[in-house]
């Protein structure tokens, strides 16, 4: 699953780039710094839902949000938008715990 995810450090800021399975959104592109979200946009999917999400989520600490949206299905499909973003903080905090060890 990690070959869905790309990391770039530009001015001490983690540019955070994920494609999502199993929904609409085809990309997903986060700005992080100090484990709080600083931007999100998306590409596809529903996009008032997922702006109104990245708007919630900007300031917030990834593991709050991981807590708070993972798991969340979307109709009868098992995972949704939200839930593919817990996955892109989960690995993005994998591969961070990776290179700072």
């Amino acid at each position: 699953m990690s070959e869905n995810i790309e990391i770039r450090n530009i001015d001490g800021i983690d540019e955070v780039r994920f494609q999502p399975n199993g929904v609409c959104s085809k990309l997903m592109v986060l700005k992080i710094k100090n484990n709080k979200i600083l931007d999100m946009e998306t590409v596809g999917g529903c996009s008032g839902n997922l702006k109104g999400i990245g708007s919630l989520v900007i300031g917030m600490d990834i593991n709050e949000v991981i807590k708070r949206l993972q798991g969340l299905p979307c109709g009868s499909r098992p995972t949704s938008c939200p839930d593919q973003l817990s996955i892109a903080l989960k690995l993005y905090s994998e591969q961070k715990s990776k290179v700072t060890v």
